[in-house]
C-alpha cells in the first residue's frame, strides 16, 4: 500500500493540531516563576501577573488594564466583566490558554447558535491591540484569578526600559 505525500502531510498536520489543542486546554498555574525584563512568566512560559502584598501590580498588568479599557471594554465590558454584546473575558480566561486567547484576538471568532450570530473581529492589523496583546492577556488573567479588584490598579511598578523600546519598535515610531 502506497501512502501519498498529501496523506502524510495531513496526518502530520492533524497530530500537530492535536498537540496544540491539548496544550490549549487550560491556562495552568498563574504563579510567576521567571522575570524577563519586567515581564513575568509562569512555569509554561506564558505571560502572567505579579501582585505585591501591598497590591502593587507589575507594569504589564497595569499596561494591560490601560489597553483593555482603550480597545476591548466597549464590547467586553469594564474590567472584563462582559456585556450583553460579548462574553466576560475575566471568566473566559479561567479556562482559556494564552495560545487560544492569542489565536482568537489575531484571527477573530464567529459563533452561531440559538438564532444569534456573535462575531469578534480579527485584530491582527490593529497595532493598538497587537503591540500590547501580552499586556491585555496578563491583565485579564489577573482579573480571572481575582488577583486584582475591579478598577484601575492603585499602584504599579515602573515601566521597564525594555518595554518602551519594544513599544517604539512595534508601533513603528
Amino acid at each position: 500500500m502506497k501512502i501519498s505525500k498529501l496523506t502524510l502531510a495531513c496526518a502530520f498536520a492533524l497530530s500537530f493540531v492535536t498537540l496544540l489543542a491539548a496544550r490549549a486546554d487550560m491556562p495552568g498555574d498563574p504563579a510567576a516563576v521567571t522575570n524577563d525584563q519586567g515581564m513575568y512568566r509562569d512555569k509554561n512560559g506564558d505571560p502572567t501577573y505579579k501582585v505585591s502584598a501591598d497590591g502593587t501590580v507589575d507594569w504589564y498588568t497595569y499596561s494591560g488594564f490601560r489597553r483593555y479599557h482603550s480597545e476591548c471594554h466597549v464590547c467586553h465590558g469594564p474590567d472584563g466583566e462582559g456585556s450583553s454584546y460579548a462574553p466576560a473575558l475575566a471568566n473566559s480566561l479561567k479556562t482559556m490558554s494564552f495560545a487560544e486567547f492569542y489565536g482568537t484576538v489575531v484571527g477573530g471568532k464567529r459563533d452561531l447558535g440559538a438564532g444569534q450570530e456573535k462575531v469578534m473581529p480579527a485584530f491582527a492589523d490593529n497595532k493598538n491591540v497587537m503591540c500590547y496583546l501580552n499586556d491585555i492577556y496578563i491583565y485579564l488573567r489577573a482579573r480571572s484569578q481575582d488577583a486584582i479588584p475591579r478598577g484601575r490598579p492603585p499602584e504599579h511598578a515602573d515601566k521597564p526600559p525594555e518595554f518602551e523600546e519594544a513599544e517604539t519598535k512595534c508601533m513603528g515610531a
